[in-house]
């Protein structure tokens, strides 16, 4: 499996406070056949904090089932308990999934210590490739570059990241800790082709869950060494990843999702609707973007 390009970031559709598996099921076929170039389940905008464990096995069987091999599934996983980490990441490889994702500890903020022994824990009981999530944002934790490059090297499960820090400084040093051989994911839509230009290998991307084409377009141009197509397809997403995150992600991109009639418009507490006014300003951005 080749873990480059757009990767999604999927939604989880609700209907009546159940997984909406059709749409689900409709959501994924749209992003294969738009040429998403991966999926991740039970991200942070797949609203994993809200799932029953039971759910989160059953969008992670669902996403596996329904993409047939056909693109690489990297499933979210993770916990701040260790033995949850693992039970679910063991449901994970035995669904078929080709990777786990696995958020850092949150709450617990471990030491340096600490992150590589949970990794470690995980990687001891179910041998699967993952990749780490870095996201100080929602953890209050930063796994800083030589931390990363102690999971890497001591882990050979650990193959990549997902970078969501935002910070390019702090991305640039953890290729030049871990070298090329460490597969680095943006985790910031405003982030992908500045990550790409020092050595990253892509995104897991909230806005392609609206526009998987454009992202996975602009990845290959960069791949193609094609920069000005990259350059002008970043550009032309802007607006569309800003309007992402005018209220708390996946607020917003459900909205649009449900404004695009791909799902209903429906959240877990204590994620709530768009204020109306927010709701406005977003809408403008879809029919400006041709996507409403």
């Amino acid at each position: 499996m080749q873990f480059r390009g757009a990767f999604t970031a999927l939604v989880t559709p609700y209907k009546n406070n159940r997984i909406d598996e059709e749409a689900y099921r409709a959501l994924i076929e749209w992003q294969l056949e738009q040429g998403i170039d991966g999926v991740v389940p039970c991200g942070t905008t797949g609203e994993s904090a809200t799932l029953s464990h039971e759910e989160h096995k059953q969008v992670i069987s669902i996403c596996v089932d329904q993409v047939k091999g056909r693109t690489p599934v990297i499933a979210g996983a993770g916990s701040n308990c260790t033995s949850e980490a693992v039970d679910l990441t063991r449901y994970a490889k035995e669904a078929g999934a080709d990777a786990a994702l696995l958020i850092t500890p949150y709450y617990n903020k471990p030491t340096p210590e600490g992150l590589v022994a949970h990794f470690k824990a995980i990687a001891s009981e179910v041998s699967i490739p993952f990749f780490i999530y870095n996201v100080p944002g929602r953890t209050s934790l930063n796994v800083m570059p030589k931390t990363v490059a102690r999971i890497f090297n001591e882990i050979p499960e650990a193959i990549g990241i997902k970078e969501a820090t935002g910070d390019l400084k702090q991305v640039s040093e953890v290729i030049e800790e871990c070298g090329p051989d460490l597969i680095v994911m943006s985790g910031d839509d405003f982030t992908i082709l500045p990550l790409l230009s020092v050595g990253g290998h892509g995104v897991i991307s909230v806005v392609s869950n609206i526009i998987p084409n454009l992202v996975h377009s602009m990845c290959k141009a960069y791949a193609h060494k094609n920069l000005e197509h990259s350059k002008s397809l970043h550009f032309e997403m802007a607006p569309l990843c800003r309007a992402m995150f005018i209220e708390t992600n996946p607020i917003p991109v459900k909205t649009s999702l449900a404004m695009m009639g791909k799902m209903q418009k429906e959240f877990r507490l204590p994620l709530v609707p768009m204020l109306p006014e927010n709701e406005k300003i977003l809408k403008e951005m879809l029919v400006s973007g041709g996507l409403i």
